[in-house]
């Protein structure tokens, strides 16, 4: 569905990652893991741009998008949007999706891919889903996790929720993994991965190495499901 809306809050995720949320009709549903596109005016133009959704359906009244602030013309018009402003949606749209169809699920994901992951995992924990799922999340650095309070906080509302983090770039004190995801943390993480279906979501990059590395692992293309968003 298509409508117009007004932005409803901003909410600083990281030091360069917000999250818009617009008001949303009471008949706009979604399924977690979807996308929709987002017009806003620069210059007095309209300009459209997709987006994943990144709260979950379960999450009434409003609908989110998370993006990172790349410096680019859309990224600084996104920056300068006030409470109030006008901006048209335009979806859902895209088969991303999860709502509970397969026992066991893995998700891969790079920087702000964590998007469509964050509203699956916000469904699963919220429906109390007894799916087993296993998120491996991968960053530059610990200042760069996305929604990295919700993402510790959820596998203690959710017992088949596990969120494993990976640093390119850790501190000293770090605990977690170093650099980026590979088959030995696949496999040590996620031991049953030949019963799972795959979701990665990332920059092109990412998403292109992760498919050469679940065919390493012999993860057959029916297994795997991917998206994969350019910065703006």
């Amino acid at each position: 569905m298509e409508f117009e809306t007004t932005v409803i809050e901003i909410i600083q995720r990281t030091y360069n990652v917000k999250s818009f949320r617009f008001k949303a009709p009471k008949d706009f549903n979604h399924k977690p893991g979807q996308f929709m596109f987002v017009t806003i005016k620069i210059n007095d133009t309209p300009t459209k741009k997709p987006f994943s959704i990144s709260c979950s359906p379960t999450e009434k009244g409003y609908v989110e998008f998370t993006k990172k602030l790349t410096g680019h013309e859309f990224s600084n018009a996104l920056d300068t949007l006030k409470i109030g402003d006008w901006v048209k949606i335009d979806g859902p749209f895209g088969n991303f999706t999860f709502t509970g169809e397969y026992d066991k699920i893995a998700l891969l994901s790079g920087g702000i891919g964590i998007t469509p992951l964050r509203s699956i995992c916000r469904y699963a924990t919220d429906m109390k889903l007894t799916t087993r799922i296993t998120l491996l999340y991968g960053n530059r650095t610990e200042k760069d996790i996305v929604f990295r309070e919700e993402l510790e906080q959820m596998p203690k509302q959710n017992p088949n929720l596990k969120i494993v983090l990976t640093l390119d770039e850790p501190d000293s004190d770090w605990k977690g993994y170093s650099g980026v995801i590979n088959r030995d943390m696949i496999r040590n993480e996620i031991p049953d991965y030949l019963d799972r279906i795959f979701y990665t979501c990332g920059p092109p990059a990412m998403v292109r190495a992760m498919d050469v590395l679940l065919v390493q692992l012999n993860i057959p293309s029916t297994r795997i499901k991917k998206e994969q968003w350019p910065g703006y």
